[in-house]
């Protein structure tokens, strides 16, 4: 797995490359937490994730919790199909805001700011 991280305007981006698994998931965190103070909102980019196990799965919730307790928010965007399937299974995707694309993703930030 390869992790890439990126910002845009006030929205930090993680790129998830490979598979978030039992074996990787760790390294997830670990970046999360070492970019947590650069932003409040991020955006997982999943477009080049092709697996997601509930090990993985748990460390995003675990990063969503995080940003939560600091006032932020950790939107998906680009979920390819079988990790998609892990979300829909778990109902996962009823906390987190998935997007299609990272754009709308990472604009769905200034939405929420003029509500």
């Amino acid at each position: 797995m390869e992790l890439i991280y990126k910002q845009e305007n006030t929205v930090g981006i993680i790129e998830v490359v490979g598979r978030l698994d039992a074996y990787h998931a760790p390294e997830l965190r670990a970046m999360y937490d070492s970019v947590a103070d650069k932003a409040v909102n991020f955006v997982f980019d999943m477009s080049n994730c092709e697996f997601v196990d509930s090990t993985g799965l748990g460390t995003i919730v675990a990063c969503l919790k995080s940003a939560s307790q600091g006032g932020g928010d950790i939107h998906i965007a680009n979920l390819q199909d079988k990790p998609r399937m892990v979300f829909d299974i778990t109902r996962a995707h009823k906390i987190f805001h998935i997007f299609d694309d990272l754009d709308a993703a990472v604009m769905s930030f200034d939405e929420d700011l003029g509500e």
